[in-house]
């Protein structure tokens, strides 16, 4: 194992492929997400939950779950940590904690708006989830302008994400990024 100049190795030890499954997973259904919800009409009153939105609430559906189940996961498995200066390591915390806070509030948020009016949001169109506000909760359906606006920050966060990983590879040429790749 190799050292930089400061004496942090160089090598980090890969993520597990349970953690590597469900981050590439979640990946996949925020992206979902993301093209759904610029592609679906606007939603107001007395709309009916078909087609893109239809969409929209089984993929959120998915999304809970899958985050759930990574939740859970890295919880109960850990990974090795990385080595990194006490600075990027501090950097690192706080941007996993904002993204998982983000990945759990945004679906959460929505789900109450859908209850609000009275849209069932069910696992695989199959399972359904209980209504976390009443039908006609004017909180619910605030809910759903606090969706969108933390559905931005969400991306936000993506980003800067995306751009540790990019630095990570490209400019300290570690092998953080490679951590979580297949």
């Amino acid at each position: 194992m190799r050292s930089d100049e400061a004496g942090f190795p160089r090598y980090a030890a890969s993520y597990d492929g349970m953690a590597k499954f469900l981050h590439w997973l979640v990946v996949i259904l925020i992206a979902a997400q993301f093209v759904i919800g610029w592609t679906m009409p606007d939603i107001h009153k007395g709309t009916l939950p078909t087609g893109l939105i239809a969409w929209h609430l089984g993929v959120g559906a998915a999304l809970i779950a899958a985050v759930v189940v990574r939740i859970v996961w890295r919880l109960t498995h850990p990974p090795a940590p990385a080595s990194l200066s006490p600075l990027l390591g501090v950097v690192s915390r706080i941007t996993h904690a904002l993204l998982y806070v983000a990945l759990v509030a945004v679906p959460l948020l929505g789900w109450a708006n859908a209850s609000s009016r009275g849209w069932s949001v069910k696992l695989f169109g199959l399972l359904p989830y209980p209504g976390l506000s009443p039908t006609g909760s004017p909180v619910g359906h605030a809910m759903g302008d606090i969706h969108g606006v933390l559905a931005w920050v969400l991306f936000a966060l993506i980003g800067l994400h995306i751009a540790g990983a990019l630095f990570h590879r490209f400019v300290l040429k570690d092998q953080v990024l490679q951590r979580m790749l297949p």
